[in-house]
């Protein structure tokens, strides 16, 4: 095993690693921290990510046609949403309800979310405190190349181009069904 704190080299099916806390590749724009710990580049199942979920956050309901995906609320609390609404309307997914009367929840550390293929799902901070989770994604690469690319995206000056953001979901199977937002 190896312990590393810088970017991984290793390839699928060799030792396995160890990373300290804090280690992995990070990209951030503005209060928000994505740190890649597992890769495409190490694994044929999944990608691993820890996410800032900084307060006034939501990533907007969204459905993946061929993605699956688990988070584990580490820190914080968050409003989270696994479930096929009566029905996928408005920009306001923290009000939707299912057939069978479920509705959206606060998840706090220790919570899990998994989301199936085909599942709409959301998670936002509508705390005044940043939240910590740890993040799967099933099959790897395609989340992390969103990332990156999304990441520019938001760095990029004169604001966020929602055009070039839909765009780049629309590459990375994300059906957006609500908006992204950044603040409250």
């Amino acid at each position: 095993m190896r312990i590393t704190t810088s970017r991984l080299s290793v390839s699928p099916m060799s030792d396995g690693f160890i990373l300290p806390p804090g280690a992995g590749r990070h990209i951030s724009t503005g209060p928000q921290h994505v740190t890649f710990k597992v890769t495409g580049e190490h694994s044929r199942a999944a990608s691993s990510f820890e996410v800032l979920v900084p307060p006034g956050f939501d990533v907007g309901a969204h459905v993946h046609a061929h993605s699956e995906e688990l988070f584990y609320v580490l820190e914080g609390e968050v409003d989270v949403l696994a479930f096929e609404p009566q029905a996928r309307y408005g920009n306001d997914w923290a009000e939707w309800q299912a057939a069978d009367g479920q509705r959206v929840q606060r998840a706090g550390p220790g919570s899990v979310m998994f989301v199936p293929p085909g599942c709409p799902h959301a998670f936002a901070n509508h705390t005044d405190s940043p939240a910590r989770m740890f993040f799967q994604s099933a099959p790897p690469s395609r989340h992390e190349r969103y990332f990156e690319e999304l990441l520019e995206i938001l760095n990029a000056p004169g604001g966020v181009d929602s055009g070039a953001v839909a765009e780049l979901r629309h590459r990375h199977d994300i059906e957006q069904l609500t908006p992204l937002r950044f603040g409250r």
